[in-house]
């Protein structure tokens, strides 16, 4: 006989091989959910307060703060709860919600990182007409495409995870509503889901990594054959590429780590799941507001003010 509330209501038990030690958790993770969330809006601050930040380029390193800064809220309040008060449940409804967000909110991470090689194609190969090609009317081909793009694979796998029944098993080994933790429970036929849930990793994060490997191909190869200095074309690009790499390898690592079975512990890719969300939303600001300068100069000078201000209002 079925179990009816497997089918509505089920338990994020991730990390539950840690038994006792299971709430220790809550430190690492409540730290980088400070960290992602103030360096996030001390990043997002400082390009929108500053006018000399207004140009495409810190525009769009403000739009991935706003994705950093957004995503670890869909997910990991509740996680911490669930270490800290051993608070487990989750319904159907609020699981797919919560999947379509993270989801959704995930995928620009890697969608606005081609925009930014964009922006830096049409300011190193083009610089001419730069400004005319980042201007938003023209820019919009660009941008249009890529939001129908994830707004439809993912309203398509999380709907066909919603229309799955789901027999008697109801325990999600995952400290979020994951699409294949999820997709894993169900009774009968999933090759579907496998099959959407892997042109999603290919034509989201896959696609968008080899459009990215190209365009800055195509940077250095212009940089070079123009005789211009490399070096310079490196120090502008390199921030990018070193959140690209990041980004993307964790990401690859998680999704393809519930496909191919190679005894990797549960817990591991738990781990790895949580972390493609949570590391680059505690990693990008950081690495941007070192390598940036402009940014690096505008930060310090706000913590300065603020500084100045403290000692004022004390003294």
């Amino acid at each position: 006989m079925e179990n009816v509330s497997s089918h509505t209501h089920f338990l994020l038990d991730g990390f539950s091989e840690l038994g006792a030690l299971r709430p220790v958790l809550f430190i690492p993770f409540f730290i980088m959910f400070v960290v992602a969330l103030s360096a996030n809006s001390l990043l997002l601050y400082v390009v929108v307060s500053q006018r000399s930040l207004h140009s495409p380029m810190y525009v769009l390193i403000a739009g991935m703060a706003c994705v950093d800064l957004s995503l670890p809220l869909f997910f990991v309040p509740n996680m911490l709860l669930s270490f800290l008060f051993d608070w487990r449940g989750i319904s159907l409804i609020g699981c797919l919600v919560q999947m379509h967000f993270v989801h959704f909110v995930g995928a620009f991470q890697s969608t606005l990182l081609v925009w930014m090689a964009l922006d830096r194609y049409f300011a190193i190969c083009t610089p001419l007409y730069y400004h005319e090609r980042m201007a938003l009317p023209r820019f919009l081909k660009f941008i249009i495409p890529l939001v129908v793009r994830n707004v439809l694979m993912v309203t398509l796998f999380v709907s066909l995870a919603g229309s799955l029944s789901f027999c008697a098993e109801n325990v999600m080994n995952h400290c979020f509503c994951e699409h294949m933790a999820l997709v894993q429970l169900a009774c009968g036929s999933t090759a579907i889901n496998n099959l959407v849930g892997l042109m999603a990793i290919f034509l989201i994060p896959v696609a968008d990594f080899v459009f990215i490997a190209a365009s800055y191909v195509v940077i250095f190869s212009s940089v070079l054959s123009s005789g211009r200095s490399a070096v310079k074309a490196l120090h502008t690009c390199f921030t990018h590429i070193v959140v690209i790499t990041v980004s993307l390898t964790i990401a690859l690592v998680a999704f393809l780590s519930y496909r191919i079975r190679n005894g990797l512990p549960a817990a591991m890719r738990v781990f790895f799941s949580t972390m493609y969300l949570l590391f680059p939303s505690c990693f990008n600001p950081i690495i941007y507001g070192i390598r940036t300068a402009e940014i690096r100069q505008q930060i310090l000078k706000t913590l300065m003010h603020s500084r100045f201000v403290r000692t004022v209002r004390h003294s």
